[in-house]
């Protein structure tokens, strides 16, 4: 198996980041096998959606609603409502699995795979990459 862990510079605001140009230099030339993506991390998760259309935004909306940023939660160090980051991953888990075909993602047409952060006290998230032939 190859594995490979990558840092992403996620700043101070809610995002959903794209890595599946990352996810496809990882995998490229590797054959047929499946590509795990996963981010070590308590307050982030990872998705496949569509990017560039306005689903990104739409999902960061849908969250802010699931999970107002307000004082609700018993998890309350960090910024105010920082508990609900800690409750997003039973939402949006912290891995992904994509199959390889060729050495290629087999996504769909429209679909990306994305770090997804609401952690703005944590400015950068480590993704870990394994790909098994």
């Amino acid at each position: 198996m190859h594995s490979e862990i990558r840092s992403y510079r996620t700043g101070d605001q809610e995002v959903v980041l794209d890595l599946t140009a990352d996810a496809a230099d990882v995998v490229a030339g590797s054959g047929d096998g499946l590509l795990q993506v996963f981010v070590p991390h308590a307050t982030a998760g990872i998705a496949i959606l569509e990017t560039g259309a306005g689903s990104d935004d739409d999902l960061l909306a849908a969250l802010r609603d699931l999970l107002p940023a307000d004082d609700r939660w018993l998890h309350r160090h960090g910024s105010p409502g920082h508990g609900r980051s800690h409750v997003m991953p039973a939402l949006i888990p912290p891995y992904a699995s994509v199959p390889v075909l060729g050495g290629r993602l087999a996504l769909g047409t429209w679909q990306s795979i994305c770090l997804v952060d609401l952690n703005v006290d944590n400015p950068v998230r480590d993704v870990r990459f394994s790909f098994l032939a």
